[in-house]
């Protein structure tokens, strides 16, 4: 026994068991004892398997059951990887089956994870069972045996997608390696998805989730879950967005002419609506408002033909004669003629008799007596009202010959502040009466042409031009800078003109060396058409071969009260050849340009570099430009006089700066604060008079307290300043102080009053004017100094916003919040809108000192997107939390010091 392997001896045990049962029946059916309780057995018939062991997997350490049962059967045994299974690991028992009446035995082993592990074949570890009956054995099918286990990385995760409606969403995955092998299931915003219950999802392709057809309500977020009898394994998340690509409604019909009569304009407009962009979508390119000039036709009141001739004179002692209202007739809801189209009168001309009797020869005593007083009354008065205009003339010719009206433009300042030739007296007399005849119609079109645009062209052959006010010298205004990729700031001091170049702008390991400028001296409006008039001065910036990444943001002052119903603002820009070319207009959509007017300044984010211009062209008479008006005064050559100067300049930084440098040359004194006027463009001109003089301790020349200025030399001045002198006197060299009022007017307009209170002692003339004591003269800085917002925050609410949301949260809310949500076609084109809307906020609050809007704004994002997120509220932070926070320490920080180090800010002397 000793030298028999165990597979050998069982094999021998089954041997001799065969032989002993055999024997043992034919024993007992030659003695024919055969016991009662003995089991019935079906002649030749082999063991049949009732049950056989099947496929088995261990899961961690837990063994796996195999079990066989088969009848009849004498006796079964396990042999597993080709090796009988000691019987003393054999789990037996039988009983008879109640149908059949035969013995049944069953078997059971346990297989244990170190078997399996100690196992090493060519195949899977395997196990079957052997029974044995009378006549012989049976084998069963092989069972496997193998550990379960499942991986925990996904050899192909699913991946986000932007994907148009109804366009098809393919999401691929590839499960953990496993065994057995890991069934997958999709879901989405942990939901499960199955294409039983949705026709337009097919989840059988080799795992992968196809959505023929995308809609709206397939934006979320899906990921792939695999499983099998070890444990579940979920894949990343994959944010599935159906985009919805912005379409334009119809046209709506074209606006009433906004004038009922003359030249106007009509709109019409259309949405981005059909459909509205969703989940970033792009939005429709084009225009959404349109105009074109219309021209209403104006009422024509009618007005008489010449009488007919008198008709004979009728039998009743009548002649009447006729006429027509036909010269011109009434059209367009003009006014009929006034008056009787027909008239009546007596006659006596031998043809008419009255009681038989010739009408001559009846002559009532009372008609000569009332012909005559009427004759006398008719010659009183005319002799009356011809002495009246007489007398009139001669005064006003008086007055005008001997005083002419002191007006002086702009171009008085190259000469010093001396005044044009007086008028002769029937030159005066003549010319104001030429403008005053031009009363304003009904309709401002019409004067605007007869006036005002005749005055315009004119003008700009001689007196306009587009260089700014400074007199005493012809160079530009001029800064430069060199920025690199950190970005910075240019600024041509105390002009309101700047330009902001964003972080990124510029390639990494490159600078450029950039400039900016306003033109002055040779350039000239003679390329602007019409009535169009400069608004703000002209900007170049450059170099002309710049490539930047994205957009610049410059900031121009302009001096327009802005009213889309009054004004049609175009921004320009000079081409090569010196002509002006539109860009775009400030109240439509561009994709190329972007342009938002603030009361006081524009901006602007440009992509080529150039010269540009903010023209602007009055539609009604409501339009209104800002005048800037200040009073100087200084000491003439003899101590005795004092000279008042009233300027009335362009509400423009740049503008007033000439004043002030003209007026530095002069040691002149600001007397008052400047104030701003109003001045519309109704034809009517601007009067300047003095008011209040001590007439005790001052003279002035008769006739020159009230001076004019004439509309065109107002509205098309175009940043240059027009200014009038008033020349008083005193008395006595004790007096030393002058009041008086300065009542600047536009004749049925707006009125401003400038109280001057003022010593005129010698000494005076040596002091320094307060207004150059505050003069910015920082011109350019690079690096994050030149920001508000620190370069951290900033990259943190770009990756936040720039990236499409399905909850609503993407750049389209940033600007919305920051109030920046018109032309969002222009943001959808730039390869980051956020940064290109947080440059455009940079340059709107250049000259805040906090960051509180855009903290506010952001805040305020935060409760919308925990109002929609609920369950995303117990996180521990948030990009909103950071951003939000981050924002607020910077508006509480030093972001206000520009002299630290750092900043390395150019100053000019």
């Amino acid at each position: 026994m000793g030298a028999l392997t165990k597979g050998r001896y069982l094999s021998v045990m089954g041997l001799l068991l065969l032989v002993y049962c055999t024997v043992s029946v034919i024993c007992k059916g030659a003695t024919g004892d055969a016991q009662p309780d003995a089991l019935p057995s079906v002649q030749g018939t082999l063991p049949h398997f009732i049950q056989e062991p099947e496929d088995a997997y261990i899961v961690k350490s837990n063994p796996i059951k195999l079990r066989c049962r088969a009848a009849p059967a004498l006796q079964i045994f396990f042999k597993c990887n080709g090796e009988w299974v000691h019987q003393n690991e054999h789990i037996s028992q039988e009983y008879k089956d109640l149908n059949t009446g035969l013995k049944v035995r069953e078997v059971m082993i346990n297989v244990s994870r170190q078997q399996v592990e100690d196992f090493h074949g060519p195949e899977d570890y395997w196990c079957l069972c052997v029974a044995w009956s009378h006549l012989g054995t049976s084998k069963s099918r092989k069972a496997t045996v193998r550990i379960a286990y499942l991986r925990k990385n996904f050899e192909q995760d699913p991946q986000g997608k932007e994907v148009p409606i109804n366009g098809m969403i393919v999401l691929h995955c590839r499960p953990p390696e496993g065994v057995p092998v890991a069934e997958v299931e999709w879901l989405k915003n942990e939901e499960p998805v199955s294409s039983l219950t949705d026709d337009n999802i097919d989840t059988r392709a080799d795992h992968n989730l196809i959505i023929n057809e995308a809609r709206l309500s397939d934006s979320g977020n899906y990921s792939c879950l695999a499983s099998n009898i070890v444990a579940k394994r979920r894949s990343a998340t994959a944010t599935v967005i159906v985009f919805v690509n912005g379409g334009w409604s119809l046209w709506t019909e074209w606006s009433p002419c906004n004038v009922p009569c003359g030249r106007g304009v009509q709109k019409r407009s259309r949405t981005c609506t059909n459909p509205a962009p969703l989940n970033g979508g792009a939005f429709c390119e084009g225009m959404s408002v349109q105009k074109i000039t219309c021209n209403a036709l104006c009422p024509i009141d009618g007005g008489w033909d010449e009488w007919s001739e008198w008709t004979v004179c009728s039998s009743q002692c009548e002649k009447q004669r006729s006429r027509g209202c036909n010269s011109p007739a009434p059209r367009h809801r003009g006014k009929t003629c006034e008056g009787n189209s027909e008239a009546t009168e007596n006659c006596t001309d031998g043809l008419c008799t009255q009681n038989r009797k010739l009408l001559h020869d009846v002559k009532p005593q009372s008609m000569d007596s009332s012909n005559d007083v009427a004759l006398y009354s008719g010659l009183g008065a005319g002799i009356i009202a011809v002495a009246i205009l007489v007398v009139a003339v001669m005064l006003y010719r008086k007055n005008h010959s001997e005083y002419g009206v002191d007006v002086i433009d702009s171009s008085a300042l190259t000469g010093g502040f001396q005044s044009f030739n007086f008028k002769t007296t029937r030159q005066g007399v003549a010319e104001r009466a030429e403008f005053h005849a031009k009363a304003p119609a009904e309709t401002f079109p019409r004067d605007l042409s007869r006036d005002y645009c005749g005055s315009v062209d004119r003008r700009k052959k001689g007196l306009l031009t587009l260089n700014g006010p400074l007199s005493t010298s012809k160079e530009q205004l001029r800064t430069t800078g060199v920025f690199g990729h950190p970005g910075g700031r240019l600024v041509v001091p105390n002009t309101g003109v700047s330009l902001l170049v964003p972080h990124g702008a510029v390639a990494e390991n490159m600078s450029w060396e950039m400039y900016m400028v306003i033109n002055q001296g040779e350039a000239s409006v003679q390329t602007l058409e019409g009535c169009e008039i400069l608004l703000g001065p002209e900007v170049t910036y450059g170099p002309p071969g710049l490539d930047l990444f994205c957009p610049v943001a410059m900031t121009i002052a302009h001096c327009a009260e802005m009213d889309a119903e009054n004004w049609n603002i175009q921004l320009k820009r000079r081409t090569q050849d010196s002509k002006w070319e539109d860009v775009m207009s400030v109240e439509d959509e561009s994709t190329s340009c972007y342009c938002l007017m603030d009361s006081a300044s524009c901006h602007l984010l440009l992509d080529q570099p150039g010269s540009y211009a903010l023209v602007g062209e009055p539609l009604t008479q409501a339009a209104v430009k800002r005048l800037k008006l200040a009073v100087f005064g200084s000491m003439e050559a003899s101590s005795m006089s004092y000279s008042l100067r009233v300027y009335c300049v362009d509400d423009t930084p740049h503008a007033f700066q000439g004043v002030v440098a003209a007026e530095k040359i002069r040691g002149g004194q600001l007397l008052e604060e400047p104030k701003m006027l109003p001045f519309r463009a109704n034809t009517f001109s601007l009067q300047v008079s003095i008011q209040d003089v001590p007439q005790f301790l001052w003279s002035i020349k008769p006739f020159t307290t009230c001076q004019e200025f004439s509309f065109p030399q107002v509205w098309c001045s175009n940043q240059q300043p027009l200014h009038c002198a008033f020349s008083l006197e005193r008395y006595s060299p004790a007096t030393a102080q002058l009041s008086c009022k300065i009542s600047v007017r536009q004749v049925k307009g707006h009125e401003q009053i400038l109280q001057v209170y003022t010593a005129v002692a010698e000494t005076e003339k040596d002091s320094v004017p307060f207004f150059m004591q505050t003069d910015c003269t920082i011109t350019s800085q690079t690096g994050p100094k030149a920001f508000k917002i620190p370069l951290s925050i900033r990259q943190r609410i770009c990756a936040t916003f720039d990236t499409a949301n399905a909850k609503g949260k993407d750049w389209q809310l940033l600007a919305q919040k920051l109030h920046l949500d018109r032309n969002l076609g222009y943001f959808a084109k730039q390869r980051s809108p956020s940064a290109v809307i947080l440059s455009l906020w940079e340059a709107r609050h250049q000259d805040t000192a906090d960051l509180d809007s855009l903290a506010s704004a952001l805040e305020e994002i935060g409760k919308i997107h925990s109002k929609i997120s609920p369950k995303e509220q117990d996180e521990p932070e948030s990009d909103f939390n950071h951003i939000e926070a981050g924002a607020v320490l910077c508006g509480t920080g030093k972001l206000t010091s520009h002299k630290t180090e750092d900043a390395a800010p150019e100053y000019t002397g």
